[in-house]
């Protein structure tokens, strides 16, 4: 659990991410917690949206985006429902609140992925500008220098 002033810089980092993209909610994932991997730490929700900081039921370690996350450092997602038909996919989609776009973007320490930070934008599909990816791999980088 991160403590005092870092603490206040991850959610000031996600704050300004959440109103830079003027999506639905931003959250970092990191760590282990009970056997979970990469559980939702931080998040900044606009309002009305809910938390995923409990959610248990989505195995990342099964998640097609996770695992290209992985690979490639950065994914962006148009339109959620049309780009994996996988079934596990679809029903994070559901658990998520309708999750219909996001962008899901590493933070690298050390060489490996040890935080993912991802935008969400519920209800309805949406076009990610390349600003808008650009300001998550700025996120992704000054919370690698934090974490």
């Amino acid at each position: 659990m991160l403590e005092g002033a870092i603490a206040n810089e991850v959610q000031s980092i996600l704050q300004s991410l959440l109103a830079e993209t003027r999506a639905s909610r931003v959250t970092l994932r990191r760590g282990v917690s009970g056997g979970y991997v990469f559980p939702v730490t931080d998040e900044a929700l606009a309002p009305g949206v809910a938390s995923l900081k409990e959610e248990r039921t989505v195995d990342l370690r099964t998640q097609p985006v996770a695992r290209e996350v992985q690979r490639r450092g950065q994914v962006v997602q148009d339109d959620c429902l049309a780009a994996n038909d996988d079934p596990a996919f679809q029903q994070m989609l559901e658990t998520y609140g309708g999750l219909a776009a996001q962008i899901v973007t590493a933070v690298v320490t050390d060489g490996g992925v040890a935080a993912i930070v991802s935008v969400h934008q519920l209800g309805s599909p949406r076009r990610w500008s390349e600003d808008e990816a650009d300001a998550c791999r700025r996120a992704a980088a000054r919370l690698a220098e934090l974490l």
